[in-house]
C-alpha cells in the first residue's frame, strides 16, 4: 500500500477551485439528505439521513445532478459517502404506496405519464447517476453497510469503489418487478461479466464485501473504522500527478471499450497532442519566472 501515501505534487487548481456552493444548491441538497464538503481539490457529497437509511427519492437524484455538474470545474477527486448503517437502503419504499412520496412523484404517478414524459422524466432521475463518471473529476465510493437497488447503482456509477468489510451489496430491483434504470447495468456488467451481472440481479441476492472485491466489484476492501483513512490514503495518491495529465487520461480509459484500435489510437494522440502543449507552457512559465 506505500504507492497510495505518495506526496501530491503541485497541479493546476480547478478554475474555479474555492467558490462557494450557491444557496439554491446547499438548499436542494439539504432538502434531499444531503451534504456537500469541499476542501482544496478534494470534495465530498455525503449522504446523510441515517434515520431513513439513506433511502432516494427524485430529489436525492437531482441534488446529485446539480452537485456533480457544480463540482465538475471545482475539484480533481469526489468521494461520495454516508453516514449511519448503511450507504443506501435504495428507493423510499413510500414510491411504491399510490399515495407516494409528499411532494414527489412516486410508482402510480410515473406509470400515468405518457412514453415520452416518462423517457424523460427517468433520463433526468439518471443524470444524478451518470455524471458521476460523465465529469471530469475522479469519482470514489466508501460504501459501508447496506448498498441496495439505486444504493447499488449510485457506488457502481463512481469511477472507483472501496467498501468496508461490513459493505453488502444487492440489486433488488427485478425481485420488486423493476428493473434497475438508474445506469447501473453496464458498470456492473462491466465489471462482472453478463453472466454474473444477470445472476446478481435476476436473484436480488447479497454480494459481501469479500465476494466484490473477488469480482472486481471494488477496488478494495478495509476495515469500518479504517474506512476513511483508507478513502484519505487513495485521494491523497489520485491527487498526486498533475491534475490535467489525470483529467486527459480519464476519458482515453473510460471510453476505450467502445472504439475500435485505431480510434483508440487516435484519442491517445490527440490527448496527448494536447498535454505537450499544455506541458511545454508549463515549463516555459516556470523558466520564465
Amino acid at each position: 500500500m506505500s504507492e497510495l501515501t505518495a506526496e501530491p505534487q503541485s497541479a493546476a487548481p480547478p478554475s474555479e477551485q474555492g467558490a462557494a456552493p450557491p444557496a439554491s444548491l446547499l438548499h436542494d441538497l439539504t432538502s434531499a439528505g444531503l451534504r456537500l464538503e469541499c476542501a482544496g481539490r478534494r470534495a465530498d457529497v455525503v449522504l446523510c439521513a441515517p434515520d431513513r437509511r439513506n433511502a432516494q427519492t427524485p430529489a436525492t437524484w437531482g441534488a446529485l445532478a446539480a452537485a456533480g455538474a457544480w463540482l465538475s470545474g471545482r475539484a480533481d477527486v469526489v468521494v461520495l459517502r454516508a453516514e449511519g448503517p448503511s450507504f443506501s437502503a435504495g428507493l423510499d419504499r413510500r414510491a411504491f404506496t399510490p399515495e407516494g412520496i409528499p411532494g414527489e412523484p412516486g410508482l402510480f404517478q410515473l406509470a400515468a405519464l405518457d412514453d415520452a414524459a416518462l423517457d424523460a422524466r427517468i433520463a433526468g432521475y439518471q443524470a444524478g447517476f451518470t455524471v458521476w463518471s460523465s465529469a471530469p473529476f475522479i469519482s470514489l465510493a466508501a460504501v459501508a453497510g447496506h448498498a441496495v437497488g439505486a444504493g447499488f447503482q449510485l457506488a457502481l456509477a463512481c469511477d472507483l469503489r472501496i467498501a468496508a468489510d461490513d459493505a453488502v451489496f444487492a440489486m433488488k430491483e427485478p425481485t420488486l418487478g423493476l428493473v434497475p434504470d438508474l445506469g447501473g447495468t453496464g458498470p456492473l456488467v462491466a465489471a462482472v461479466g453478463y453472466p454474473r451481472a444477470l445472476e446478481i440481479c435476476a436473484t436480488g441476492r447479497w454480494v459481501t464485501a469479500a465476494e466484490a472485491a473477488s469480482l472486481g466489484l471494488v477496488q478494495a476492501v478495509t476495515t469500518t473504522a479504517d474506512l476513511l483513512g483508507t478513502v484519505q490514503a487513495w485521494v491523497t495518491a489520485l491527487l498526486a500527478a498533475p491534475a490535467g495529465a489525470v483529467r486527459a487520461t480519464k476519458p482515453l480509459l473510460r471510453d476505450a471499450p467502445g472504439r475500435a484500435p485505431q480510434q483508440q489510437l487516435a484519442a491517445e494522440r490527440s490527448a496527448q497532442a494536447g498535454r505537450l502543449r499544455a506541458l511545454v507552457g508549463e515549463l516555459s512559465g516556470s523558466a520564465d519566472r
